[in-house]
């Protein structure tokens, strides 16, 4: 067993996936900063930057409601981001009542606003717009919620984030250098025809060392502070110096370690290498289970937000857990966006659903948490054929009664019924089970025994008498393991 881990990826590939995350399922985060103020879509958290990028509706609509990015900029957001209204603990009320094992906030989004009293920069929500500790107001009452306690960094995305070289606006004032960056590539210009985020980027140099030296001086400080159990990586990790990912990996597990916790890292796409953290796909899903642990990250809206945004419509409740039991039938795990308002209180719609989910999770919860996949991951007509990152951007799926989701725990196998049908279940692959092995049958939230027989066509379960509209139906199947 290494004693102590090294920055190179052998040795980073020694840490394993902690338990606490593979019984746990499911958790929430939140999208909450400056971006919240304006609250215009369509990705409310990237507009700091659309608002400066003449090709961009949210471009159209700043100069509409609040006039040119020359004569206000996104730093005169920040006096009304007040969260006023902000209680950590009716967050986590909120937030645990959901069902979540582990929750936390986005640290630092791509616009390099701290939500802690950093000491890199007077730039953050301890000492202007909220005046407060985000960070850590939220690290105690999610861990007196019994909830492990997480934070994600995008602060990596901040080198391209703002428009250095537009010389009439804040974002090139070197006054505001500080919040907006180092001025860098201040010779591009892009015609707004033919501007898309990806040429705009590509043409940027990348980080200095100043700007890396602060990318790892803000990540000590999270881990020094507040001792999260889990750091989430977005994209930007892509681009940070090979050395400086070994370095801070091994530096945060180590700490680990020493606080004698497991504690877990995501990351996108090929940012890290296989095996030295778990992968996380946004808004995406896997066609069958896989062989490694993997989390999705998803938002309650139903526009993508990432925070919140005026007007948004939301995901239904059912959506959202047949998403989650989806994922974990093959190996994997959910991550659930919120978007608080920029006063500090949880929308509506979305404390609607998350109670839903909660109360599903409440009668249904034996069958998600603590479980392990199975020899397949369900079955029935309904699948996905694009797997990965932004495969299936809606997740509107319409399950039939003839598609199941398996989970295993002990002895008992859970099939999950993604849709009511009309007639008796049928549980097609449990015809490989041997006569005699299944022992009882039981619907949770039903109470008492069902009845079931064996044949060729599979497991077929008498059909109690339940209404069809609670999202999933678990079946608990019960198997000897004595003859």
């Amino acid at each position: 067993m290494t004693t102590e881990y090294q920055p190179n990826w052998r040795s980073l590939r020694q840490h394993q996936c902690p338990q606490w995350f593979k019984d746990a399922k499911f958790g929430i985060y939140t999208h909450w900063g400056i971006y919240s103020v304006p609250a215009i879509g369509p990705n409310t958290s990237w507009y700091g930057h659309d608002m400066y990028r003449g090709a961009t509706a949210q471009h159209a609509a700043h100069l509409k409601r609040f006039g040119p990015a020359e004569k206000f900029g996104y730093k005169d957001f920040i006096p009304q981001f007040t969260a006023e209204k902000f209680d950590a603990d009716q967050w986590a009320e909120a937030f645990a009542g959901a069902g979540a094992k582990f929750a936390g906030p986005v640290a630092e989004h791509h616009d390099g606003f701290s939500m802690w009293p950093t000491k890199t920069s007077r730039w953050n929500a301890a000492e202007m717009g909220p005046k407060r500790d985000v960070v850590g107001e939220q690290a105690k009452a999610f861990r007196a919620a019994d909830m492990k306690y997480m934070v994600a960094m995008h602060h990596a995305e901040h080198w391209w984030f703002f428009p250095h070289w537009m010389k009439n606006t804040d974002a090139a004032d070197p006054a505001f250098a500080e919040f907006y960056g180092e001025a860098h590539n201040t010779d591009i210009s892009i015609p707004d025809a033919d501007w898309d985020r990806e040429a705009e980027w590509a043409m940027q140099d990348k980080p200095n060392e100043a700007f890396l030296k602060k990318w790892y001086d803000r990540l000590v400080e999270v881990v020094e502070g507040y001792e999260p159990d889990y750091i989430w990586f977005d994209f930007g990790l892509k681009f940070i110096r090979e050395d400086l990912k070994q370095q801070f990996l091994a530096y945060y597990y180590n700490k680990g370690r020493e606080w004698d916790r497991e504690v877990l890292v995501t990351y996108k796409w090929d940012n890290l290498p296989p095996g030295t953290a778990t992968v996380d796909i946004e808004l995406g899903r896997m066609s069958d289970i896989t062989y490694f642990e993997w989390i999705t990250d998803t938002t309650v809206d139903d526009g993508q937000a990432w925070g919140y945004m005026e007007g948004a419509a939301y995901k239904s409740p059912t959506e959202l857990i047949h998403y989650l039991v989806d994922n974990v039938s093959k190996n994997g795990y959910m991550l659930l966006n919120v978007g608080p308002k920029a006063d500090g209180t949880l929308p509506d719609e979305a404390l609607a659903i998350l109670a839903e989910m909660g109360r599903w999770l409440g009668v249904n919860g034996e069958a998600i948490y603590g479980t392990t996949a199975w020899y397949k991951f369900g079955e029935g007509p309904t699948n996905f054929e694009v797997e990965g990152a932004f495969g299936d951007m809606s997740e509107k799926v319409a399950f039939t009664g003839k598609d199941f989701r398996f989970t295993v725990k002990d002895n008992v196998l859970y099939a999950i019924a993604m849709a009511w049908p009309d007639r008796t279940f049928v549980i097609e692959s449990l015809s490989a089970l041997y006569d005699g092995e299944v022992e009882k049958v039981e619907m949770l939230g039903h109470g008492g025994p069902l009845g079931f027989r064996q044949t060729s066509r599979g497991l077929e379960i008498d059909r109690p008498a339940q209404t069809a509209g609670d999202h999933a139906h678990t079946f608990k199947i019960t198997r000897r393991t004595q003859y």
